[in-house]
């Protein structure tokens, strides 16, 4: 049987100036066999699945061969420099130094060209002249990147935005320089008053020459605020690329050598001292300190680590010395893993983009018609050849789709880097359009309402029987086993004092443990565990439990909890009650969903009784109990049939399928990698209470979104209409049509400022 595998690559896409850019590029490479394009304007890239038997080469090529420049991104050098200690510049970077230099230049010209146009007491004689000689660098240099565009899409058969701008501001020209030359505009003495809208009459006695180069000027004044605004709105993502270390202190026959990251590897062990960046995730070998968790999780609280402690790549070390053994490297990394779903995440597109996408790929030629036509309509009316080219000429620069083009991926950009800084990972556009949809959330128990941890609630001791000794004494016996109850009783003792010393420890499976040790200067046999452990050998009453402690047992068992008896001497002495911890944040995270109108529902394979003691206590009204793991995801497809829209909070490899059966996924950043893979929205802390606020981050970038793309759409709409009548002066055309754009990218920048309720601000 045939098999075809797939590979994914990201592209670095140069020379794209507009959405009908990355439109057309999508559009080629989709039409290879077996691949799979998406391509973003915004980013600059180009994310490409493609079968075996295609290269990157072809793909290269076959961009290069529609008019735009490719590139495989290579690997990060593990120094970001120059050579001289400085980080070397970015093709963007230089993009945006370019596009400076030619709208300085532009601006310089413009300025003296537009205020003798605009004020008839500048207007000295021969001052059009002037004018001509001051627009010919901003009509030739400034604007040569429109221009050269515009030429090389001809070659291809296709039309973009720089074939309006390039049409719009060389028919300007042109024609000015035919009245000067030809007409009577260039007689010396010759004035003319400016008008924010266009006068009917002939026509060889009036230039645009103002209008021309304004249309550049704007035009690449817009450019340059949104090449800026574009790097602004990725600097969350490139803030996560340059968090991890650059190299490592090394331990190798126990001594320290320092290496490039990059030669770190599984299983090796290295120092991190105070100040330092931990290398990667890993587990403590040795030392005691504080670490720093803000770059990764958001949490500013600094975490006290001790011998075998887990501890995540690019955190800080605050205090003591660590020798860390490397458990994942590269890109296993948490960080690694967050950088590459953001990435995949800024890389899509959400429904209403790809709409806007279709329309600016085929609006350039409907444009050039309509202008076409208004030139036609207006020679026909008899209003002149110079109103006519100039309506035609407003028509070509109002209708430029590039703020359409930014619409989604600026916003989903500064959305997803504002995310990750928060420890919310949003997976892409298309989750999306789904928080803005879903009423009911289904919340696992174990591990994301409660902690997954037993702990000691309560202890409960016979009459004169001391607490503190009843804690120490079942803390010691079960200090023998590993079982999670006995671990969670021998902490909880160990934290209020020194535990006594045993010795003949027995484990009793599926009963209880024993042990032997003094008590008040006697031997004795201590058992703990199940009541019939602990009295089994005695039928006597004073083996029973006393009504007081057989009420608190029960007591115990109707919550849902786990009482141990503790006794020696033939003689019950207590009880230690242990369960599973309700997390702090729980109650206020659920009643955080209620306020968002989303309905929590408890699904747990647990029994009932334990269920609602914890939903209870968190404020959860209905309950799902004993559902086996592989049953959950059918409890998600039964609400979905009924009509509701679902979102699954969960962590474990048994919650991966509801995870990616609901509406929406949402994983805890404690969970399983199953889990979080299966997710639409990952917390890197876990932290019930970032749910909502995950919710609220989406659904403003699905807002922000839908906000870009009303401008955008009715902007053309609007004002199309009136090019077309001949009331807009193509300068300020140009003028509207650039601040269209920068008000989108700055619009979307506003996400930069989302603070959740819960979220910590990153660091």
């Amino acid at each position: 049987m045939n098999t075809t595998t797939t590979q994914l690559v990201e592209l670095d896409v140069t020379g794209m100036t507009c959405a009908s850019c990355a439109a057309r590029i999508e559009k080629k490479l989709n039409k290879l066999d077996g691949v799979e394009a998406t391509v973003n304007y915004a980013t600059e890239k180009a994310a490409v699945r493609y079968a075996d038997h295609v290269s990157t080469d072809e793909l290269v090529s076959t961009i290069e061969a529609t008019g735009y420049g490719a590139t495989v991104p290579a690997p990060a050098p593990t120094e970001d420099t120059d050579g001289d200690g400085e980080p070397a510049e970015t093709e963007s970077d230089r993009h945006v130094r370019e596009l400076g230099r030619r709208l300085l230049v532009s601006a310089v010209s413009a300025v003296p060209v537009i205020a003798m146009a605009m004020i008839p007491v500048l207007q000295f004689g021969g001052w059009q002249w002037i004018s001509l000689m001051l627009a010919w660098p901003v009509l030739t240099w400034a604007a040569w990147p429109f221009h050269r565009a515009a030429w090389l899409n001809l070659r291809h058969g296709s039309t973009t935005m720089d074939t309006l701008i390039s049409l719009g501001a060389g028919t300007a020209f042109v024609w000015s320089l035919y009245a000067l030359i030809f007409g009577t505009a260039g007689q010396i003495g010759m004035r003319h008053p400016f008008e924010f809208t266009l006068s009917r009459g002939d026509q060889l006695g009036n230039i645009y020459l103002e209008a021309a180069v304004g249309i550049v000027t704007f035009i690449l004044a817009g450019r340059y605020i949104e090449a800026r605004s574009k790097r602004s709105a990725g600097a969350a993502l490139r803030a996560l690329l340059e968090l991890g270390a650059k190299d490592v202190a090394l331990l190798r026959d126990g001594r320290e050598q320092r290496v490039p990251i990059n030669e770190l590897t599984v299983g090796d062990q290295f120092v991190v001292r105070p100040g330092e960046k931990i290398a990667t995730d890993g587990v403590v070998v040795s030392g005691h300190s504080a670490v720093d968790n803000s770059t990764v999780t958001g949490e500013s609280v600094p975490i006290e680590v001790t011998e075998g402690d887990e501890v995540v790549g690019a955190t800080l070390n605050t205090s003591g010395r660590l020798v860390v053994r490397a458990v994942r490297v590269g890109a296993d990394t948490q960080l690694a893993q967050i950088t590459r779903l953001v990435t995949e995440a800024q890389q899509g597109k959400a429904q209403a983009q790809r709409l806007a996408d279709r329309i600016s790929g085929i609006f350039v030629p409907i444009v050039i018609a309509l202008a076409v036509a208004t030139a036609g309509f207006w020679l026909g009316t008899g209003s002149g050849a110079s109103f006519a080219v100039t309506s035609a000429v407003a028509v070509l620069i109002i209708a430029c789709p590039c703020a359409l083009g930014l619409a989604t991926p600026v916003a989903l950009m500064v959305g997803t880097g504002r995310g990750a800084q928060l420890g919310i990972v949003i997976s892409g556009p298309e989750m999306l359009e789904q928080t803005r949809t879903i009423n009911t959330v289904l919340l696992d128990k174990t591990g994301t309402v409660t902690t997954g941890r037993m702990g000691v609630v309560s202890v409960q001791t016979a009459q004169g029987v001391d607490h503190d000794q009843l804690l120490a004494v079942a803390g010691a016996v079960e200090s023998g086993s590993e079982h999670p109850i006995a671990r969670a009783i021998t902490e909880h003792a160990a934290a209020r004092g020194e535990l006594p010393a045993t010795d003949g420890f027995t484990n009793s499976a599926g009963l209880g443990v024993s042990a032997t040790m003094l008590i008040n200067g006697d031997r004795v046999e201590v058992r703990v565990g199940r009541p019939e452990h602990v009295s089994s050998d005695d039928t006597s009453s004073n083996g029973a439990l006393p009504d007081d402690l057989s009420a608190a047992l029960n007591e115990a068992r109707g919550r849902g909890e786990t009482p141990i008896v503790v006794g020696w001497d033939n003689v019950v002495r207590g009880i230690v009650v242990v369960a599973d911890q309700v997390k702090e944040s729980a109650a206020d995270a659920v009643a955080d969903l209620k306020s968002l109108g989303l309905h929590p529902v408890l699904l747990t394979g647990d029994h009932e009784t334990a269920a609602r003691t914890v939903a209870a206590a968190v404020g959860i009204d209905e309950v799902i109990a004993g559902v086996l793991p592989a049953d959950k995801a059918a409890v998600v497809r039964e609400r979905q049939a009924a009509g509701e829209r679902v979102a699954m909070v969960g962590d474990g490899v048994n919650d991966a399928a509801a995870l990616a059966s609901a509406d929406l996924g949402v994983a805890m950043g404690s969970g399983t990698d199953a889990a979080i893979g299966a997710s639409d929205l990952t917390l890197v802390r876990s932290d019930l209470r970032q749910v909502g606020d995950g919710i609220r981050l989406a659904r403003a970038t699905l807002r922000t979104i839908k906000v870009n793309l009303f401008w955008a759409f009715a902007y053309n709409v609007a004002a199309l209409p009136l090019a077309m009548a001949g009331l807009l002066n193509p300068m300020f055309a140009g003028a509207a049509m650039a601040f269209s754009s920068v008000f989108v990218v700055l619009n979307s920048l506003r996400l930069r400022r989302f603070r959740g309720r819960h979220s910590p601000t990153a660091a």
